[in-house]
């Protein structure tokens, strides 16, 4: 397998012009009457927005009512916010993006604008832990409950309600990367209307396309690859529908949320470089995923790039590409030997997020893999990301903590 995407580029609307291409010019600011202009859009903050006349403000006020995308108050987001939904809407193939100040409160948003009181929720079981959290402390507070499933075991149809609303999907999953069938799931989905919202931060929504494949919701956590320096904290949700675009909308306004103009700016800076980056990660990762799919202190290497992947067929059906994420499982299962390793290492950093360009290594606690029906039990699994380092010197790193690793288990033996 190459270390290349699976393809070099797709067209994703009828001008024809490949995803790469829009992404650079989506949202940029349009020439004015041939006046000098900048190539990005400027940084506006705000917190009060004036209008030249009661009748304007009127206007936009009725037009924000409406679902347009439109500032009536500092809050709601200024030129760098438009420019940057306006981005990922073109990224994701929607009909609206929406700003959220975290990948969570995207998450939370979705979960609010989709439910009621008194309706049923499908979650796949591998989701992103804090999803659960939310549904702990809030959902089932306010009579809403959510039911945990395999989708790749268990028979959807079966287990949709008269009351179910939302089918809550990620693909490739959290720590593990389980490939879903999104088509299928979506389509049996629709059959009951089924709203279907898919987490995309693993492919940044460059290597995915949910809304093509069924989907009625993308969110990403725009903190992640978007951004791609780790120093902004941002989610998006991305809608395929008016409709939806209003449900969503009135329930963003209704709970405040607000982005600086700053992290906007930061996000649609790294949103330009998305693809070449993404480009990176995914030759870095590859190398990496195929030296340790040769280690002989591994027993499991969950990237879904690799053949051997259980969900690689899939993988090729419905990504053309791959991120950073590498997980592994130890041979060994004595539960100390992932802290080791991981202490053991000097280019991987020690932290819980993931996107950025640098290398990052963590274990994946034990209480959440029990939670993902996609685990066999093996461990302990370590999740790297992989970062713009050249891989060589990331691989010498890892063997090198393997080696001390295994130096510490002969004298403890």
């Amino acid at each position: 397998m190459s270390n290349e995407p699976v393809q070099e580029g797709r067209p994703t609307r009828a001008d024809g012009l490949h995803i790469e291409t829009r992404l650079l010019h989506a949202g940029a600011p349009a020439p004015v009457d041939g006046r000098a202009g900048p190539v990005n859009v400027p940084v506006v903050r705000t917190s009060t927005v004036r209008f030249p006349n009661t009748a304007t403000q009127a206007a936009l006020g009725a037009s924000r009512a409406a679902g347009v995308p439109v500032a009536t108050y500092g809050r709601h987001g200024m030129d760098t916010h438009r420019a940057l939904e306006a981005a990922v809407a073109t990224l994701e193939g929607g009909h609206r993006a929406l700003l959220a100040p975290s990948g969570l409160s995207a998450i939370t948003l979705v979960l609010l604008a989709t439910l009621a009181a008194g309706d049923h929720a499908l979650v796949s079981d591998s989701v992103y832990a804090p999803l659960r959290k939310v549904d702990r402390t809030l959902l089932q507070r306010y009579g809403v409950d959510v039911e945990y499933f395999s989708p790749a075991r268990d028979d959807l149809e079966a287990r949709i309600r008269p009351n179910t609303r939302l089918l809550y999907l990620e693909s490739p999953s959290s720590l593990l990367y389980e490939v879903l069938d999104l088509p299928a799931l979506a389509a049996i989905a629709r059959r009951h209307d089924v709203v279907v919202a898919v987490d995309n931060t693993w492919s940044g929504g460059l290597y995915h396309q949910p809304l093509a494949l069924g989907a009625n919701i993308s969110v990403q956590a725009a903190t992640k690859y978007l951004g791609g320096h780790s120093d902004a904290m941002l989610g998006v949700v991305t809608v395929d529908s008016p409709e939806l675009a209003r449900r969503v909308g009135a329930i963003h306004d209704a709970l405040g949320l607000s982005v600086s103009a700053d992290e906007a700016y930061l996000v649609l800076r790294g949103l330009r470089t998305l693809d070449v980056r993404l480009a990176r990660h995914q030759r870095n990762a590859t190398e990496v995923a195929r030296y340790l799919a040769r280690h002989a202190e591994v027993a499991r290497v969950y990237y879904p790039a690799l053949p051997e992947d259980p969900g690689h067929a899939l993988w090729r059906r419905d990504f053309s590409g791959a991120s950073g994420l590498v997980s592994f499982a130890f041979r060994d299962g004595a539960a100390r030997n992932a802290a080791d390793f991981i202490d053991g290492l000097r280019h991987f950093a020690i932290g819980a997020s993931w996107g950025g360009y640098e290398s990052l290594a963590l274990e994946a606690a034990p209480e959440r893999l029990s939670e993902h029906s996609y685990w066999d039990g093996r461990g302990p699994v370590v999740r790297l990301h992989i970062g713009l380092e050249h891989p060589q010197d990331l691989i010498a790193d890892l063997e090198q903590a393997f080696e001390a690793l295994a130096r510490t288990v002969r004298r403890t033996a």
